[in-house]
C-alpha cells in the first residue's frame, strides 16, 4: 500500500490539459514533471482525488468539472481599472495574477484579462473558472514526503530546498 498515491506522498507526473473544445491549455511534456504533495491542496481537488491510489507508470484521463477545478464563474466578470491605479513600474500583462486589498483589509487574487488603452480589465475569477478540465496524466515518480515538506505543505527540491 505504500507505493500508491496517498496523503503524505510527493507525486511527480506529466500532464496535458485541454478544455472542452479540445484546445491545449497547458502541458508539462517536453519539460520536467509537476511535483506536488498529495493531500495538501497543491493541485485542483478533482485531479488530486482521481490520482489517489495510482502507482508509478499509471496513465489516466481525468475529467474535472468546474466545481472540483477552479470553481464556477462568479460576479460580473472583468471590470475596468484605470492604468494609473497601478504603480508605473508594475509590468501589467494579460493572464497575470496579483493580490489586491479591499478597504476593509480583505486580500483577494485578481487576474488581468486584457488591457485596452488606459484601462486594465481585472477579474476575481481564475482564468479557468467555469471550465471543465481534461487532463491526460502519467505518474512518473512517488516518494514519502520529508517532515519539512509535510510541515511546509509542498515539495522541496532534491537537496530539500524549495522547488
Amino acid at each position: 500500500m505504500s507505493d500508491i498515491v496517498q496523503d503524505g506522498k510527493i507525486v511527480q507526473f506529466h500532464y496535458t490539459l485541454k478544455n472542452d473544445a479540445g484546445e491545449l491549455i497547458d502541458s508539462s511534456r517536453g519539460g520536467d514533471p509537476l511535483s506536488y504533495l498529495h493531500g495538501a491542496g497543491n493541485i485542483v481537488p478533482g485531479l488530486e482525488r482521481q490520482l489517489a491510489g495510482c502507482e508509478v507508470g499509471d496513465k489516466l484521463d481525468a475529467t474535472v468539472p468546474p466545481g472540483e477545478g477552479y470553481g464556477e464563474r462568479l460576479g460580473e466578470g472583468p471590470q475596468p481599472v484605470p492604468r494609473d491605479a497601478f504603480p508605473e513600474e508594475f509590468p501589467l500583462q494579460p493572464g497575470m495574477q496579483f493580490v489586491a486589498q479591499s478597504p476593509d483589509g480583505e486580500r483577494f487574487p485578481l487576474w488581468v484579462t486584457r488591457i485596452e488603452g488606459d484601462e486594465v480589465y481585472v477579474d476575481r475569477n481564475h482564468p479557468l473558472a467555469g471550465e471543465t478540465l481534461h487532463f491526460d496524466v502519467e505518474i512518473t515518480g512517488l516518494r514519502q514526503a520529508t517532515e519539512q515538506e509535510l510541515a511546509h505543505g509542498h515539495p522541496h527540491g532534491p537537496d530539500d530546498h524549495h522547488e
